[in-house]
């Protein structure tokens, strides 16, 4: 493989191959600035189909999504105060709870969870703000490769129509993540007004996430704020759910469990688990 000094010469790289990979965008031009150039990059990886690439391109893809990781600052679990800690709550698992604002694919964690749609693949559209594209984009293409997989055995299994239902939790690798797994769930998507249904759909993910954890012995995990986004789920109810159904888990499960951190991006969700614990 190819030996690279600098950062830059790995996009040049990529950008160049993953550029070679696509039909459409084979004479992409780019400006010839670094963010330009990344910015392109992470586009031409967020349309990119499932499909296998050459084992050097991915060593290189690696290696550059890693010290990129290592550039933005990666979380232990040891740098997150507990809510007891931080707020001196009363909570009755106020040591095994945070609140944590930030990016969360800088967490190294036992697991993160990312909100998914029902095709499972990840976000197609180029550099969306969204978390399913973040955590796609920083683990690299192997993500949405294993999720296709996945997806196909499910088929063959359920019928070549199957979609992920909602609440449900499946379990990849994480691969330039610094956490251990992802674990990736369908939220309910609100239309015309919050139903109990649509409660009950955002209850199962969180306890599904949670036996996820318990079934693969994954004592960390960093939950986003689940069909807030593109979902429209209203934030403070969300947040009440997030928090009543993590507490019913932990009376039955504390033991298992080191640490159920609530990754938080917004002011507004911050302030709303800070009331809750």
């Amino acid at each position: 493989m190819k030996n690279f000094v600098t950062q830059e010469d790995r996009l040049d790289y990529l950008l160049q191959n993953f550029k070679e990979d696509s039909r459409q965008y084979k004479d992409l031009e780019v400006e010839d600035d670094y963010e330009s150039k990344r910015m392109a990059l992470r586009s031409l990886m967020n349309i990119r189909m499932p499909g296998k690439m050459a084992e050097n391109i991915i060593k290189v893809q690696d290696e550059f999504l890693r010290l990129e990781a290592e550039e933005k600052g990666i979380v232990a679990m040891s740098d997150i105060m507990t809510i007891k800690e931080q707020y001196g709550s009363n909570h009755p698992y106020g040591d095994k709870l945070s609140v944590w604002q930030g990016d969360i694919t800088r967490l190294a964690v036992g697991a993160v969870v990312n909100a998914a749609n029902s095709q499972m693949l990840g976000c197609f559209v180029p550099c969306h703000r969204c978390i399913d594209n973040a955590i796609h984009s920083a683990a690299g293409i192997e993500l949405r490769e294993e999720c296709s997989h996945r997806m196909n055995q499910k088929r063959m299994e359920y019928g070549h129509r199957y979609e992920e239902p909602t609440g449900q939790a499946m379990l990849t690798k994480a691969y330039n993540l610094p956490a251990g797994y992802v674990i990736h769930t369908v939220g309910p998507i609100v239309g015309y007004g919050l139903t109990e249904k649509l409660r009950q759909d955002l209850r199962n993910c969180y306890e599904n996430v949670l036996k996820c954890c318990i079934d693969n012995k994954i004592r960390s995990v960093a939950f986003c704020c689940i069909s807030t986004g593109e979902f429209h789920f209203p934030n403070d109810e969300a947040a009440k759910i997030a928090v009543e159904t993590v507490t019913s888990v932990l009376k039955d499960h504390e033991s298992e469990f080191d640490r159920i951190i609530f990754n938080v991006f917004k002011d507004l969700d911050k302030e709303y688990y800070e009331t809750l614990l």
